[in-house]
């Protein structure tokens, strides 16, 4: 069910819009959207933390609370906060604009981290400033600049390093595997890039287990082999140097149809998880609050962007992934279902986080919107 508060809000909105035409009936529609068809397991609820960000992708929470939205689409970062805890944005500053595709987000001593397609930029003192010019330096530049699979996806690990996702720029082929389909890190004044690693098609999410450290990362699979192979991969990289086959190897057993025969897929580390595909596993957060029931706490939860040419659609949902205490034993569930039905699309969700509260915070760039998922109580 969903909270009355914002069944009303939601109905204000859509009166208030009402009277202006087409483009207003295109916004209230993002409005309308029927909440009630995302099935979620018991105990849980979904409602709109805020709306009208166009293209919504990448989220972090700073110090104080204060939620950062990235739009690549728009080149700006958007920041935002509920003041009065009843889950829903009251507040909303633009803090960065004009720039090259801003995707990645990171928090870290009150600086805001920003991945650029060409570079990563750091924003000081970024919630004291909300609503004045930004304090902004450069981390680092000279990153590849193509469009293509463009999109950086950053962190910074428990090793206090920036890491960046660097995709290949092609559905498959065989370029300088230093430099394209790897994460690299670098420490945090822009010093000491290096390669952490390599094999890797494109990947938009990544986070680290919050005991272990271990880094766990998504990458999405090469296209055009059919509606049902490869499939896009959850990685394991407790180490540097590891080599995760692309592009001879996709999802730890299929040699690829031209580059296959020069390496076998045993020479490569395989993936923890398939998740199937064409489904664009994007954002992965491990839950590390405390709202949710016991058995949700540090496990994976990935939001699954959609495939974009599958003949039937797949993905546009959020899954769960249990580890078991050795990491072998991963167990994969679907979380909240419902953004397609008859292969129309009503959402797609891009990238998550948990909030101070314990609530798990999405993204979704068809709508524009970010939801708050919460764990009601009995």
């Amino acid at each position: 069910m969903i909270p009355n508060n914002v069944i009303s809000t939601h109905l204000e909105k859509l009166w208030i819009l009402s009277f202006c035409g087409y483009f207003c009936v295109v916004i209230a529609d993002s409005f309308a959207h029927d909440l009630d068809k995302i099935s979620l397991p018991n105990g849980f609820s979904i409602n709109i933390f805020a709306d009208n960000i166009v293209g919504a992708r990448s989220l972090v929470v700073g110090d104080n609370g204060v939620v950062f939205v990235s739009s690549p689409s728009t080149g700006k970062i958007i920041a935002l906060q509920d003041r009065d805890g009843d889950g829903i944005s009251e507040k909303k500053w633009l803090v960065a604009s004009k720039l090259n595709f801003p995707n990645g987000l990171a928090f870290f001593e009150g600086s805001l981290y920003v991945g650029e397609i060409d570079r990563v930029i750091r924003i000081d003192s970024a919630e004291e400033n909300l609503g004045s010019k930004p304090i902004v330096s450069t981390v680092i530049s000279g990153l590849p600049n193509h469009k293509h699979h463009g999109y950086r996806y950053i962190g910074i690990g428990p090793d206090k390093k920036l890491y960046i996702g660097i995709g290949v720029p092609c559905n498959v082929c065989l370029i300088n595997r230093d430099t394209y389909g790897v994460i690299k890190r670098i420490n945090l004044d822009g010093t000491s890039l290096e390669t952490f690693a390599t094999g890797i098609r494109n990947t938009m999410g990544f986070d680290w287990h919050p005991i272990t450290g271990d880094l766990w990362f998504n990458d999405h699979g090469r296209d055009w082999l059919g509606d049902d192979i490869p499939s896009d991969e959850l990685n394991h990289a407790p180490i540097k140097g590891l080599d995760f086959g692309f592009p001879y190897c996709h999802q730890g057993d299929l040699s690829d149809p031209e580059f296959g025969g020069k390496i076998p897929c045993d020479s490569f580390t395989p993936p923890k998880l398939n998740h199937g595909a064409h489904v664009a596993p994007n954002g992965l957060r491990f839950y590390s609050g405390n709202t949710f029931p016991d058995k949700y706490k540090n496990s994976i939860f990935i939001a699954q962007h959609g495939s974009w040419n599958r003949t039937v659609k797949s993905g546009y949902r959020i899954t769960v992934v249990h580890l078991a205490d050795d990491d072998n034993g991963l167990l994969s569930n679907i979380f909240a279902d419902g953004w397609t039905n008859n292969n129309r699309v009503f959402g797609r969700p891009v990238d998550l986080i948990v909030s101070p509260a314990g609530d798990l915070l999405v993204t979704d760039d068809h709508r524009g919107v970010i939801y708050r998922i919460t764990y009601l109580k009995n």
